[in-house]
């Protein structure tokens, strides 16, 4: 029986940069192997299913396809639909009365050492903050994404790994389709 993933690819169709058709992303993914494929607006979300030895060779097969065809270079990070659902049932950093629009998750490709996250520096970006947990960095970025110092270089160089970083709305209803 397949299980249901969401594949986050970042920078791909920000600001006129990675055109990648949503057609085309799903065509590749399907060549991949994975069913039920669906494609959630055109920043790189992709909610499929698949066997588990199937999707641990996802990542890498999509980017590669994406390289072959497009001429250009896509990480691609996984969760499946159990890691998906437990992250958007509760935002760490969400308070009574906050702002559920300054609230985003960066996705990592790996679980960073204790030194790393260590090295972290929290007054970076006042007034953001994050907190680390496992493979994913909740955010609250007071004054925006765009605004922000806690961006994926920072978090890829500080941390060794590689990020992309969605915002609350969006990962809720990643989860809502994962597990659909």
């Amino acid at each position: 029986m397949p299980n249901r993933y969401v594949a986050l690819l970042r920078g791909i169709n920000v600001g006129g940069k990675n055109m990648l058709p949503m057609q085309d992303l799903a065509a590749i993914f399907t060549a991949a192997s994975c069913k039920d494929v669906e494609t959630y607006i055109q920043s790189g979300n992709v909610v499929f299913s698949a066997a588990s030895t199937t999707a641990r060779r996802v990542p890498d097969a999509v980017a590669a396809a994406i390289t072959k065809r497009f001429g250009y270079r896509v990480p691609v990070i996984l969760r499946d639909a159990n890691e998906l659902s437990k992250l958007a049932s509760k935002h760490p950093l969400l308070e009574r009365g906050g702002d559920a629009a300054a609230l985003h998750v960066a996705f990592l490709a790996a679980t960073p050492a204790a030194a790393q996250v260590a090295a972290l520096d929290p007054k970076r970006s006042p007034p953001d903050v994050f907190l680390v947990r496992g493979r994913d960095v909740y955010l609250r970025l007071a004054n925006g994404a765009g605004k922000t110092k806690l961006t994926n270089d920072y978090f890829d160089r500080t941390l060794g790994t590689t990020s992309t970083i969605r915002n609350w709305k969006t990962v809720q209803t990643l989860a809502e389709l994962v597990l659909k």
